[in-house]
């Protein structure tokens, strides 16, 4: 009887132990929070910006073989717009397309000679890009090259002017870094070379040819906004349940 009352006894202890205990904060860690890892960055993408410069023509674009020219100066003001698509093909490699249309107060004006100088009021251009990114995966040098076209004016002082669209190539290359996951700046160079055909002009006892062309070079600054858009395809969907 007696064993019989001390194992209750033992059991009502154990039982009032255990409920104190389940009482008890527990002292197991929390679950790690989870950081998801940074994006991977990457140049591919739909991206647009602004760029304003400066430009000059060759030497020989200002004064006419037919006679030297007042004009001592052809450089200007350049600035206007860009849109393009970039896409990675290794963390290295970039390749891609930009067209921009540009303002330009490059050329010279009106002369006293018989020479006629030249003045581009507008340009643009369509360009394939092609980068590496060796140092740093957020700075890319480039080079590019492509279609251009423009306004080419011939200036002859009092005789007036003719301006006509012209056609050429043009070519160039540059460095653009990522200073933020959408945005970028960039320096760029290009040579441009424009050419158009007018109509023959006579100036005693001169001819002037009817076919002429500019060479212009511009260095420019600009900064780029990528949307992100035309990424590397979502994977697949989940399964149904």
């Amino acid at each position: 009887m007696k064993k019989r009352a001390f194992g209750v006894a033992v059991a009502a202890c154990l039982s009032v132990l255990s409920a104190s205990a389940a009482d008890l904060p527990s002292r197991k860690e929390p679950p790690p929070v989870y950081y998801p890892p940074p994006p991977i960055f990457t140049w591919t993408g739909v991206y647009a910006g602004l760029n304003l410069g400066g430009g000059w023509l060759d030497r020989y674009d200002y004064g006419h073989w037919l006679a030297p020219s007042s004009a001592s100066n052809s450089g200007g003001v350049v600035g206007g717009a860009q849109i393009g698509y970039n896409y990675q093909l290794t963390p290295l490699f970039v390749v891609g397309l930009e067209t921009d249309f540009q303002g330009s107060g490059v050329g010279g004006g009106g002369n006293q000679g018989w020479g006629a100088t030249r003045s581009v009021d507008w340009f643009g251009t369509v360009r394939g890009r092609a980068g590496v990114s060796l140092l740093n995966e957020q700075l890319l040098l480039y080079g590019t090259a492509g279609f251009a076209y423009g306004d080419l004016r011939l200036n002859y002082g009092w005789l007036g002017s003719q301006a006509r669209t012209g056609t050429g190539w043009t070519a160039g290359g540059g460095l653009e870094y990522a200073f933020l996951p959408n945005w970028s700046a960039k320096v760029e160079y290009l040579y441009t070379n424009i050419g158009a055909n007018y109509d023959s002009i006579y100036v005693a006892p001169f001819i002037v040819e009817s076919q002429q062309r500019a060479h212009l070079n511009t260095v420019r600054a600009g900064v780029n906004y990528r949307f992100n858009w035309l990424l590397a395809p979502p994977g697949p969907p989940m399964a149904a349940y």
